[in-house]
């Protein structure tokens, strides 16, 4: 087996901590196959918090919110740079999900990417006019899912909204969302 180089294991680290912000020190060790000690140490050199304080700047991400409360986003804000990109994880659970298959229904899949849709706009109300989706994979009970939404192109009131949804590094629905910006008054 090939060890994997410090640079490279360290932009790893970074491609993962893109991805999902909330990985733990020892589920980036199992990731990146080394010790805790060894993903620590990369953190320190990187620069990159622990996990305590990167959950801390997620909390920040709420104040930012404009166009719905703290609570009508599915899922756990994480980032939101409004008019730019937003995003959140979802922690799937039984009560998501097909009694008999412990496959998540679909509708709490796109409610995540349309609330996130939603919460990127920096208007005081947003609504959904169209979308075109589609989902790759099933995800299944305990499943932690990122959903990250992109403002593609702004017209006046009219947004087009890009959303992606993975489950670690696998796509599992994406969807193009038409929004309008109520007019304030």
């Amino acid at each position: 087996m090939i060890k994997m180089l410090k640079k490279e294991r360290q932009i790893k680290l970074k491609e993962i901590l893109n991805r999902n912000p909330l990985f733990t020190d020892r589920e980036l060790s199992e990731k990146l196959k080394v010790s805790i000690q060894t993903v620590r140490l990369d953190r320190l050199e990187l620069k990159i918090p622990e996990v305590r304080e990167r959950t801390k700047s997620a909390a920040s991400a709420y104040a930012r919110l404009k166009s719905v409360n703290e609570g009508e986003v599915i899922g756990e804000l994480l980032e939101l740079e409004l008019d730019h990109y937003a995003l959140s994880v979802l922690k799937t659970s039984e009560e998501m999900a097909l009694q008999r298959s412990q496959i998540i229904r679909g509708h709490y899949i796109f409610a995540q990417a349309n609330s996130l849709a939603v919460a990127v706009i920096n208007a005081q109300g947003v609504l959904t006019g169209s979308t075109n989706l589609r989902f790759h994979k099933t995800v299944q009970v305990g499943d932690k899912i990122k959903a990250l939404a992109k403002v593609i192109k702004k017209e006046q009131r009219r947004y087009l909204i890009e959303v992606t949804t993975h489950r670690g590094d696998e796509l599992v629905f994406n969807g193009d969302f038409v929004m309008f910006a109520q007019l304030e008054g």
